[in-house]
């Protein structure tokens, strides 16, 4: 059974007594295509089918859920950690320059998910800008960050992992992953959604727990969630990609009804913020 947290012994200050502390595991995950390695991610274990997914589908090596076959741990692994993402017969081959571009020879650090790729105008390619107006109220906004909260068990364990929450137009919670990895929660997040037939069915939220990076952008707009909410602050790049990309980036959103509107305000109904 995989565990997203581990007990280590620590000396506690200023009583210096020795006591048990709850750590948020990491390990490597090797991400392979049909057999062969295409990226090493450091990540929490757990849903590593859903991060391998949503990896292949953010950085662009499938488009469709139907070119994935299956995606399944790789039981011959001598060291375990290794996820195979086998792709459907007839476009495997079809496929094959899109999973060279994507290919990374240097594994990801935990913290940045963009080392190693070779062009950020090929994932600029790979992102169709948002055209609807789909729309949330300012005052539902801030409640979003306390349902996140309540669903990241892991988190309440350690306090060392990062969230990645998909809320409805209601702002119901549909569905939340953790990882030590901004990227790879979005990815987890992303996975799922993929696997589960849901991507693209309809327009929802994205709250992410730090902040946000342009790889973080991209792989909202892959999923086709045109609204990012976060609770951290965005990056330069960040905010220019999301006006690239028609989308709606919403950064310092606080549950006492504070946040920023970094791109496209025309989502957020702003009349109702109570």
């Amino acid at each position: 059974m995989q565990l997203s947290a581990s007990i280590r012994t620590v000396r506690r200050f200023p009583d210096r007594q020795s006591a048990d502390d709850v750590l948020a595991v990491e390990e490597p995950l090797e991400i392979r295509i049909d057999g062969d390695p295409l990226a090493v991610t450091m990540r929490t274990p757990g849903h590593d089918e859903d991060l391998a997914a949503g990896f292949c589908w953010t950085e662009g090596v499938v488009d469709h859920p139907d070119q994935i076959e299956r995606v399944s741990p790789c039981t011959q692994a001598q060291f375990g950690n290794v996820v195979d993402v086998i792709l459907a017969d007839d476009v495997r081959q079809s496929r094959s320059r899109h999973v060279d571009a994507a290919r990374r020879e240097l594994y990801m650090s935990s913290s940045c998910g963009l080392c190693g790729t070779s062009s950020i105008e090929r994932i600029r390619k790979r992102v169709q800008p948002f055209q609807g107006k789909f729309s949330i109220a300012a005052s539902m906004l801030k409640e979003l960050p306390m349902k996140m909260q309540a669903g990241q068990h892991a988190f309440a364990l350690t306090g060392g992992l990062h969230a990645a929450a998909w809320f409805s137009e209601e702002g119901e919670l549909q569905l939340l992953r953790e990882d030590v990895g901004r990227h790879n929660a979005v990815d987890k997040l992303a996975g799922a959604m993929l696997l589960s037939g849901q991507l693209a069915e309809r327009p929802g939220v994205l709250l992410v727990s730090g902040r946000v990076s342009f790889e973080l952008i991209q792989k909202a707009a892959r999923a086709r969630l045109p609204i990012l909410a976060a609770m951290g602050a965005p990056t330069t790049l960040a905010v220019d990609a999301a006006r690239e990309f028609g989308m709606t980036l919403i950064g310092f959103l606080k549950p006492d009804g504070r946040f920023n509107i970094y791109a496209d305000s025309g989502r957020v109904g702003i009349n109702d913020a109570g």
